[in-house]
């Protein structure tokens, strides 16, 4: 490949369109093919060409060893991004528990503040029922008492009207004797 790109070189070159013959030192053009031909001679003697290659393989195997190191770095921050996110779901997982418990312990203590409430009502309503209870005792009690006052007052006027003092010293002779018995 190397000779053939010479060979084109020297055929398209300007100095077959140089006067005079070619091969003498005095064509300009001729000068100019043998400096050319003489450089790159010392640039294949000193393997130019095998040290540009060279260094074109070590830039390629840089390349690729960025390129290596970027899709390990790739991978370690996918695994990292699934990790966050597996801890992810798992905080969400104990957020979502803790937030059910907490509902499950306010229904809970909402149910408990409703029996302590209904506890407290009816606790209040025998309370009241009592004092209900009470009062009507006391006032059948009142009316009780009045209605035995107003009788002995009665049966008082109508003994006072109707007995005598011997018939009425024999009653209270006779009351206080039962009294006495009962009272022993």
């Amino acid at each position: 490949m190397k000779k053939l790109s010479v060979a084109f070189a020297l055929l398209a070159s300007p100095a077959l369109a140089a006067d005079g013959p070619f091969l003498s030192l005095g064509n300009t053009n001729f000068v100019v093919l043998i400096a050319f031909l003489v450089f790159i001679a010392v640039l294949l003697k000193f393997g130019v060409p095998a040290m540009l290659g060279g260094q074109l393989d070590a830039r390629a195997e840089g390349i690729k060893a960025d390129l290596d190191e970027a899709r390990a770095l790739r991978e370690d921050a996918q695994t990292i991004l699934a990790d966050y996110e597996r801890k992810h779901k798992e905080v969400q997982a104990q957020a979502d528990k803790i937030v059910a418990a907490a509902k499950v312990e306010a229904e809970e203590a909402a149910e408990l503040a409703k029996a302590d409430i209904k506890a407290s009502i009816e606790r209040r309503l025998a309370g009241a029922k009592d004092q209900i209870a009470s009062a009507e005792a006391a006032a059948v009690k009142e009316v009780r008492d009045t209605a035995i006052v107003v009788a002995v007052g009665a049966a008082r006027d109508v003994i006072a009207k109707s007995t005598t003092a011997a018939e009425g010293n024999a009653l209270i002779e006779d009351a206080i004797k039962e009294v006495g018995a009962k009272l022993h």
